[in-house]
Parts: structure tokens; C-alpha cells; sequence
């Protein structure tokens, strides 16, 4: 873990002022929260160029605008897809063979986090999902990858 020396903290202060200033603009109409809204200041104006990819989790009580943050993000993130975890499925959330009735041909159908490619998946009540389909979001966030399982499927 590093540390900063004196000289090089203050050195970041007018980065950070800038930040701050973004942070106001943040979901004005919920009070407080002010590590949230910076967190998402870092996001939306970094858009992860420095460290790549940029986990956030909400936690806290009931009605603490855990929600509401997510919806702002969504609707401000330039690629944003969000989904609530009552009705996810690993399927919906990475992706999925489909047949088509017609043809009878195998396709791939892309769940939220590959729309969400280079931009914002927002999950909503995470702590809903089943287990199994928690393990699929898990691989996506530390590997970057998505495994889509094809036993079963052949020729028609």
C-alpha cells in the first residue's frame, strides 16, 4: 500500500476541487451521501481510463436512496444498462442461447452486462438474486470474461 507524502496530497487538491464540483451536480435532490456521489463524480468523469474497471457496492439501510443513486447513474452514464435482481437471471444478466423458431438455428443473445460493454451495469437489489446467478456476475467483474455453457446443443 502506498503512501502519499504531504507535498503530493496537496497536489491533488485542485483535481479534487474539480471532482467536488461535479459531486454537487449529483443527484441534487438527495441530501448528503457524499462519498457516494463523489464515487460516482470518479466515474462518470473518468470513465475508469486510469484503473479500468470500477466496482462500486451500495449498502445501508432501507430507503437510503440506494436506488435512486443507481437510477441517476443510469440515466447519466453515456452506456448504462440497469436491471433489478428480483428478476435476474445469469442468463439475462450475461448471455444466453436462443433457438429460433424459423430457422431452427442457435444464436447468442447478449444479457445487460454485454450492452453495458465499456459503459455502467447497475444492479438493484443484488442481495435477491439466487446464488448461482450471483457466480456468473462475480466472474464477469474479476475476469472480464463471460463463460456460456453449450452442452446439449447440436444440429437440429
Amino acid at each position: 500500500m502506498a503512501f502519499f507524502a504531504e507535498e503530493e496530497f496537496l497536489s491533488l487538491h485542485p483535481i479534487v476541487m474539480l471532482y467536488e464540483k461535479d459531486m454537487l451536480k449529483i443527484a441534487p435532490s438527495i441530501f448528503g451521501h457524499v462519498d457516494v456521489k463523489l464515487s460516482h463524480a470518479f466515474y462518470l468523469e473518468g470513465q475508469g481510463r486510469l484503473r479500468g474497471d470500477i466496482n462500486v457496492l451500495l449498502l445501508g439501510d432501507p430507503s437510503t436512496a440506494k436506488s435512486q443513486f443507481l437510477k441517476f447513474v443510469e440515466k447519466t452514464a453515456p452506456v448504462a444498462v440497469y436491471t433489478s435482481g428480483k428478476g435476474s437471471s445469469a442468463a439475462g444478466l450475461t448471455a444466453s442461447v436462443i433457438r429460433d423458431n424459423s430457422s431452427r438455428e442457435f444464436y447468442l443473445e447478449g444479457g445487460a452486462m454485454v450492452l453495458a460493454d465499456g459503459g455502467v451495469v447497475c444492479i438493484d437489489e443484488f442481495d435477491k438474486m439466487r446464488a448461482e446467478d450471483r457466480i456468473a456476475v462475480h466472474e464477469t467483474m474479476e475476469q472480464q470474461t463471460i463463460s456460456i455453457a453449450k452442452a446439449g446443443i447440436g444440429s437440429p
